[in-house]
């Protein structure tokens, strides 16, 4: 496109902005808003159509170094305040994001693409952990230990680490920012955060409205700019005492590498792999219901998206006819338009969405629906569904993170236990039966950190988030993800 066209099309969208300073193309450091010294700007495209939405700066490595020195600057005084001081910035910041969420859906939209109604469901979920955290920053009490010794008084301490870097992802650039910040700054660290450059704008328009709920100055920061000149100087510095990552396997592992020479506190929610497991006692009709939820919300593009779907024998045709049929049904196109699938992220998505497929069926797998791109555009997928997948396809052993479904049988429950199990991935499972005994064995037996059983809605502030095996470390959500962010203290006092 030519540059008439980009900035055309940039203004026909934004225009619908209520509010357009929410719409920023700087980095926030330091409570103040930056260009990259060397004028180096990264274009940000809508994955719908590819038109321009505006740049954002490629900050250099010494600019990545300066937010840390704001962030550790602004570290004394923020962990100092009184719980309820921040909270209360937390709750305006709560209910400022609350008063944007039709212009942050929209920012949202265009930059990832994914239906408005599932935007604004996003920045409903990120709201509601901004809610939790507000609340638990008055619940880090001390708290006193009976005693093993005689004439001492004990107690422990919650403290905050320090400076804590967020590095978040394009699938969801709301809510993964606000899961990580509000518990960080609820127990008193202030925050860098680095977002994906394909989706910065949404990040950017969190710390617009951090500064008008009064963060002090360095305690919120969004830098901007390529993964490996901003996070490799958060890695290497003792300032930063924890660092929390969202995305794949394979980034989480470099990460926990660079970071093993300062012995940082680390939160990493990495790849998923998901089994679906259909038993004959099922609902039907409820079990293809939530699969479609299951495989297709973010037009796949979820870490606890099903990729993998076990179905009893005697159930299987039908579960396969249904399935399909739903899926068929399904709606492409513009996330404005809110369809029920948008576009992938970029042409890496797309390829190994045909990649899978045509491996399957190489392998004997039969294609139900979908299996090519869509005639809207090249990052458009057709939802897929195929049938008979043989356990030695690419797509049973790697994460497809798109809208392709793998249908196979199973016979009995020690199988399908087996077969689930077998992956290096251990984030989600999902089971429909209606057998009590069953669901308890099958809850105890799947290798996986979250299990959903008769239903796909399973996460919210006050559930620990997080994973086994190569899925991740800790838990974001609830009591437990302030503890990513916070310091045991024992005392010990001598009162005789």
């Amino acid at each position: 496109m030519s540059k008439a066209q980009h900035t055309l099309s940039r203004i026909t969208e934004l225009d619908r902005l209520g509010d357009p300073r929410l719409f920023k193309e700087f980095a926030y450091c330091g409570g103040a808003w930056q260009a990259a010294s060397s004028g180096d700007v990264i274009a940000v495209t809508n994955p719908a159509d590819g038109a321009w939405i505006g740049n954002i700066p490629s900050l250099s490595p010494a600019e990545s170094r300066a937010a840390i020195d704001a962030a550790h600057q602004a570290f004394a005084g923020w962990s100092a305040r009184l719980p309820q001081e921040r909270t209360a910035i937390l709750q305006k910041w709560h209910r400022l994001i609350s008063e944007a969420q039709e212009d942050l859906a929209l920012i949202m939209t265009l930059e990832q693409g994914k239906p408005i109604s599932e935007c604004r469901g996003e920045i409903d979920y990120g709201l509601s952990f901004i809610e939790f955290f507000a609340e638990e920053a008055k619940r880090t009490d001390i708290m006193g230990v009976t005693s093993h010794l005689h004439n001492a008084e004990l107690e422990v301490w919650l403290e905050p680490v320090g400076v804590a870097a967020l590095i978040t992802p394009w699938n969801f650039p709301n809510a993964m920012i606000t899961r990580k910040a509000a518990a960080a700054l609820a127990v008193g660290c202030p925050v860098i955060v680095h977002p994906s450059k394909e989706t910065p704008f949404s990040a950017l328009a969190l710390a617009e409205l951090a500064e008008r709920a009064g963060f002090p100055a360095g305690v919120f920061n969004v830098i901007t700019g390529e993964p490996a000149e901003i996070v490799g100087e958060w890695t290497k510095d003792t300032r930063v005492r924890a660092l929390s990552f969202t995305g794949s396997t394979e980034i989480g592992r470099l990460l926990y590498t660079q970071c093993a020479p300062t012995i940082k506190r680390l939160s990493l929610e990495l790849g998923g792999h998901a089994p679906f497991v259909v038993f004959a006692d099922a609902d039907m009709d409820k079990a293809v219901e939530e699969a479609i939820k299951a495989k297709f919300a973010t037009s796949g593009q979820d870490c606890l998206g099903a990729n993998r779907f076990y179905i009893e024998q005697p159930v299987y045709e039908e579960f396969c006819q249904k399935f399909a049929e739903r899926t068929a049904a399904l709606t492409l196109g513009r996330g404005l338009d809110d369809p029920d699938i948008g576009p992938l992220m970029n042409e890496r998505a797309v390829a190994k969405q045909i990649e899978h497929t045509e491996d399957a069926m190489s392998q004997g797998a039969a294609l139900l629906t979908g299996g090519r791109i869509h005639r809207l555009g090249p990052l458009y997928f057709e939802p897929t569904v195929l049938k008979d997948v043989p356990e030695t396809a690419k797509i049973m052993r790697e994460e497809t993170f798109g809208p392709v479904a793998a249908l196979t049988p199973f016979t009995t429950e020690e199988e399908v236990i087996r077969r689930a199990n077998d992956t290096e991935y251990g984030l989600m499972a999902y089971v429909h039966t209606k057998d009590p005994y069953r669901i308890y064995r099958l809850s105890r037996a799947l290798e996986f950190g979250m299990v959903g059983v008769n239903r796909t809605k399973v996460t919210g502030a006050p559930i620990p988030f997080g994973g086994m095996k190569q899925s991740g470390l800790g838990r974001e959500g609830s009591r437990h993800g302030i503890e990513a962010f916070a310091n045991i203290k024992y005392i010990c006092r001598d009162w005789a």
